[in-house]
């Protein structure tokens, strides 16, 4: 019963009784106006046919009642009226001014003493007509009934009642019903096949999207929404659907392949720890070399926890509130230039700094935007050749500061330019270059020039590396003349 009532309550059903039900309410509203103004136009015109001829039978009908005419005339007036019956059906009564009938196309009035009632001459000598739905005191059921004065020199000489039966109206409403019927079934199953087909269209990619949720939330991530003969909204809605799937498995990729680097990253000191902290312990070590040894763990352990440390900037930066501010960005490349002197010496490297004497200033966090000035120095420095020069210069425009680090060394690939800002990502594969890195740098570099909402560029030819990012300026950049102009 539950899942009965929860299957009422799916989508399909809900737009499908939604739609079938607008439908119905729609025919039956037509119908009913369809019938009252059908009928009170039907009506009218009969009401007004029935006193045409009731007319016409009254101005006939004037030396009889003054019976001024012959028994022959009163024949050729029962003929005039049987014919106007059956050309109309409508039967005539001819009254006196007292109502009562003297003569009848209706047979089943012949030899009957037969009076109208007083209400009917009455409101007919008074109106001058009556019209409705009336027994006449004669009938055993109603009829529509149509009056009118006969008159004689300005005097009512007596009555003339056209009377209809209502059954012929009712069978041309039945004609009409039975009709109106048979179209609106018809209707109403085309409009139910092609609500259906319509419903069934509309709701197929939602069923496909909440199958393909399940397996998301199993870790299935391959499956994809057919986008094929899907316009419109749902069409973008299934593209955005699948754009998602491909966010979501790209996502598991990183986090798999970071748990692997972690892994990889975590093991290889830890063992090395352990290896010699047994190999000590256990006597395979001799104790000449202890030292020795002890010094290598020491290395690893710091290792090890600059490893970690590095770990938790990544976290703190990607949950950090930046702390938006105008700085001057030259004065942070100087002290990261000046904090990477020594490396700079052991590495034999030249150094061009093309860096302006005037301030310039930039929006943005200046401690986050001095790590990546030193982050990209530091690597820069690693992996450049010998003796050769280290460049850092800042170029601007109307709205962008652009800081540039450059070195020379080996030309990176063009298939690993996009890898570079990878978590644990090395350049070296063989892990011998770069033994002390831990991929880790560039990833932060990265990520927050992301969250600054800017660009950073990457470009390696002929042995020639540079990384490249933007700032926005904080104020338009005067050049030396319109310096000397405003003084």
């Amino acid at each position: 019963m539950k899942n009965i009532k929860q299957k009422y309550k799916s989508l399909y059903w809900q737009q499908f009784f939604l739609s079938a039900g607008l439908v119905m309410l729609t025919l039956v509203l037509l119908g009913v106006s369809f019938f009252a103004l059908s009928y009170n136009y039907t009506l009218s015109q009969r009401r007004e046919e029935m006193r045409t001829r009731a007319d016409l039978v009254a101005r006939m009908s004037v030396d009889f009642l003054r019976s001024e005419i012959s028994t022959d005339v009163q024949k050729d007036l029962q003929d005039l009226a049987g014919v106007a019956s059956l050309m109309s059906d409508v039967n005539f009564l001819i009254c006196n001014e007292q109502g009562q009938v003297l003569l009848t196309s209706d047979e089943r009035l012949v030899g009957r003493a037969v009076t109208l009632p007083g209400d009917i001459t009455g409101k007919i000598a008074e109106e001058g007509v009556f019209e409705g739905a009336h027994a006449v005191g004669i009938y055993d059921h109603k009829q529509v009934v149509v009056g009118v004065p006969v008159s004689a020199g300005g005097q009512n000489v007596g009555f003339v009642l056209a009377v209809t039966e209502t059954t012929e109206l009712m069978e041309m409403w039945r004609s009409f019903f039975g009709l109106f019927l048979m179209t609106s079934a018809i209707i109403l199953l085309l409009s139910v096949i092609f609500t259906s087909f319509m419903t069934m269209r509309q709701t197929q990619p939602i069923q496909e999207m909440v199958r393909a949720t399940r397996a998301y939330a199993g870790g299935d991530f391959d499956v994809r929404i057919s986008t094929d003969d899907l316009g419109d909204e749902m069409g973008e809605l299934a593209q955005s659907f699948n754009s998602m799937a491909d966010s979501l498995a790209e996502t598991e990729r990183q986090r798999r392949d970071f748990i692997a680097n972690v892994s990889h990253e975590l093991k290889t000191p830890m063992t090395t720890i352990a290896g010699y902290t047994d190999g000590i312990l256990d006597g395979t070590i001799p104790p000449e070399k202890s030292g020795q040894y002890l010094q290598i763990i020491s290395d690893e352990s710091r290792r090890l926890s600059r490893l970690v440390r590095r770990m938790l900037d990544i976290s703190q930066i990607q949950s950090l509130e930046m702390k938006m501010a105008e700085f001057d960005v030259c004065e942070s490349m100087r002290l990261s230039l000046l904090s990477m002197e020594q490396r700079i010496v052991q590495r034999e490297l030249d150094v061009e700094a093309d860096i302006p004497e005037d301030s310039v200033l930039v929006l943005g966090d200046n401690d986050l935007i001095t790590q990546v000035i030193y982050n990209l120095l530091e690597n820069a420095t690693k992996f450049a050749a010998p003796g050769s020069t280290l460049y850092l210069g800042l170029s601007h425009g109307n709205e962008k500061a652009t800081v540039t680090v450059r070195n020379t060394g080996h030309t990176i690939p063009a298939s690993e330019i996009p890898l570079l800002f990878e978590r644990f990502h090395k350049s070296d594969k063989s892990r011998s270059v770069d033994k002390d890195g831990y991929g880790l740098g560039l990833y932060i570099v990265k990520t927050i020039v992301d969250q600054h909402k800017e660009k950073i560029t990457v470009t390696s030819e002929n042995g020639v590396t540079a990384f490249s990012f933007t700032l926005s300026l904080a104020r338009p950049v005067l050049t030396g003349t319109e310096t000397d102009k405003k003084h």
